[in-house]
């Protein structure tokens, strides 16, 4: 196993942040760590970095024990803290030579530090002072020494935080691209960096463990039912709607619609939440004919990751 927890508990004077969390993490896997602030994400990733020891439990990083042989498992993991603390002061390649020299890095440095920031898309910046980089090329810089020493298991904590969307979608796609060779454990708060990035999510709440699956298997998690979207020719009265059979709640929205080929204006459109276990798609075309309306258009929302999350949190 890349990462191995064993009932790790975390208390800090009264507050417990973690309680007997246990969890394993493959070769190759990239895991997304979610949870409302507070939840232990940080913690957890702290003490799998060596930063911080646990109250109690083991954790293992590549096979090696994270109080015992902690040296062993620094060289195993490259980690981004959430604030990414670097020295302002320094050049690019003068803070990433830096880096090569606490990781005792003596082979072929300058190389090695050509080939990241090459990965990392630093080029055009690294005769630059870090002070003067944007918030996108700074967290490039973050995952350039994270990277470094060719770890096995990268830790990256809030790893988009503050990008604008061009920045978030570069850097989405290095982790990705970085995680086809390594393993990877980012926490997010971010639902669809989750779904775009990850293929497993944990979601950590009050310090436990609430749901440990793949995405799309986490999505069927939720008890809310499906929800059909349903677009109509003309306005529908709602006692009618709720007369279809099956349909539980129904609530109208209007959908904007504009371009050459549309008729500019509003349209009329539902969202209809059926009955347990039923599937009403073809009651809704029955009721079209009915009434000798044209369905436009009719979509069955999938069960958003957001709305799994919140499920699990809420309380």
């Amino acid at each position: 196993m890349s990462i191995s927890v064993q009932n790790i508990t975390k208390i800090y004077s009264r507050q417990k942040a973690l309680d007997q969390i246990s969890l394993e993490v493959k070769p190759g896997e990239i895991v997304g760590l979610l949870g409302p602030n507070g939840a232990g994400k940080s913690t957890l990733m702290k003490i799998l970095t060596c930063f911080i020891p646990p109250t109690s439990g083991d954790a293992s990083v590549c096979g090696f024990d994270i109080l015992e042989q902690s040296m062993e498992v620094r060289k195993k993991v490259g980690y981004l803290p959430e604030n990414n603390p670097l020295y302002l002061d320094l050049y690019v390649r003068e803070f990433l030579n830096f880096c090569a020299g606490t990781h005792r890095i003596k082979s072929n440095i300058n190389g090695r530090i050509a080939e990241m920031i090459e990965l990392t898309g630093l080029e055009t910046e690294q005769h630059k002072r870090i002070g003067s980089l944007s918030k996108g090329y700074r967290q490039r810089v973050g995952l350039a020494q994270a990277l470094l020493h060719d770890p096995e298991v990268l830790i990256l904590d809030e790893p988009t935080s503050g990008l604008d969307p061009n920045q978030l979608l570069e850097i989405r796609n290095l982790i990705r691209e970085i995680g086809k060779k390594k393993t990877v454990m980012m926490s997010t708060h971010i639902m669809q960096e989750v779904e775009a990035i990850c293929n497993r999510v944990i979601i950590i709440h009050k310090g436990h463990i609430v749901a440990d699956d793949t995405t799309q298997n986490l999505q069927h998690l939720s008890a809310s039912r499906p929800v059909i979207r349903v677009e109509f020719s003309s306005p529908v009265a709602s006692e009618l709607i709720l007369a279809i059979p099956g349909v539980l709640k129904a609530s109208s929205i209007l959908l904007v619609r504009s371009g050459a080929n549309d008729q500019a204006g509003a349209s009329p459109a539902w969202m209809l939440t059926p009955e347990a276990d039923r599937d009403i798609r073809a009651n809704v075309f029955q009721f079209a004919v009915d009434h000798q309306l044209t369905v436009l258009s009719l979509h069955q929302e999938e069960q958003r990751l957001e709305e799994v999350f919140q499920e699990l949190t809420r309380n």
